[in-house]
């Protein structure tokens, strides 16, 4: 049996999401023993197309997923596939809706701007191939199954793929201090929010691309918020704004 696979998504939840988006699945191991009904699901889905199921003891998935939180089930997924920034464009329609994403390198957090993005309605997310995590089992695990819902590229340069954006015509909203404050901007049509990297913020070709930098006023004694809650914030007033009137 192996050890830690880096391939692995555990948990209900995560897994069963796993198989709704309908991504590859290579191989399904379950805990040995009576299932319930959610387990049951999950392999009946999993043998319906034909994924290899395989029981095993609690102490193995432990093993393969390097946490006791697996709650008897462990999917071992293909390689991510990724995207292009070209058709993520293409199926979002007239106005666009991204979040750019530069430098991130905790998975975790990473994870976490994927399920915002998808919680607020956003056509796709663009990643850094340098200097930034990909979307890993971490990653994805973290994102409690929204990395199956929403389409990633991942690109060499940030910059350039900013000017890629603004001849399509959206307008680039990034994220960092010194800006007009995000409630008071609108961020209808097209557009693009750009995060920056934990500790780093955004690099200074990317902010100078930006049209506008928005910021979010702090009222407490920290100065700053962590990559993921800043871009919540900033995802959900955008799309407050571009559903307020539907």
């Amino acid at each position: 049996m192996p050890n830690i696979n880096e391939n692995s998504i555990y948990g209900r939840n995560p897994v069963a999401e796993l198989f709704r988006s309908e991504s590859g699945v290579d191989k399904l191991y379950v805990r040995k023993g009576e299932w319930d009904s959610t387990l049951q699901e999950i392999v009946a889905v999993a043998r319906s197309r034909g994924v290899p199921v395989t029981q095993v003891t609690t102490d193995a998935l432990t093993r393969m997923c390097g946490k006791s939180s697996h709650q008897g089930v462990v999917a071992i997924v293909a390689e991510r596939e990724y995207t292009s920034v070209a058709d993520i464009l293409a199926t979002a329609g007239d106005a666009p809706y991204l979040l750019v994403a530069e430098g991130v390198q905790d998975p975790q957090n990473l994870g976490a701007l994927l399920r915002c993005a998808e919680a607020a309605g956003v056509h796709g997310v663009i990643i850094s191939k340098h200097g930034g995590t990909g979307v890993t089992p971490t990653a994805a695990k973290a994102s409690a199954g929204a990395s199956a819902h929403i389409p990633v590229a991942r690109v060499s340069s940030i910059p350039n793929v900013i000017e890629e954006l603004k001849k399509a015509g959206l307008w680039i909203y990034g994220a960092d201090a010194g800006g007009q404050p995000y409630y008071k901007t609108e961020m209808t049509g097209g557009v693009a929010i750009v995060v920056g990297g934990e500790g780093k913020g955004l690099s200074r070709l990317t902010k100078e691309r930006c049209d506008f930098i928005l910021s979010i006023p702090m009222y407490g004694k920290v100065s700053s918020l962590n990559v993921s809650c800043a871009a919540a914030v900033l995802l959900t007033e955008g799309a407050k704004q571009r559903n307020e009137n539907n």
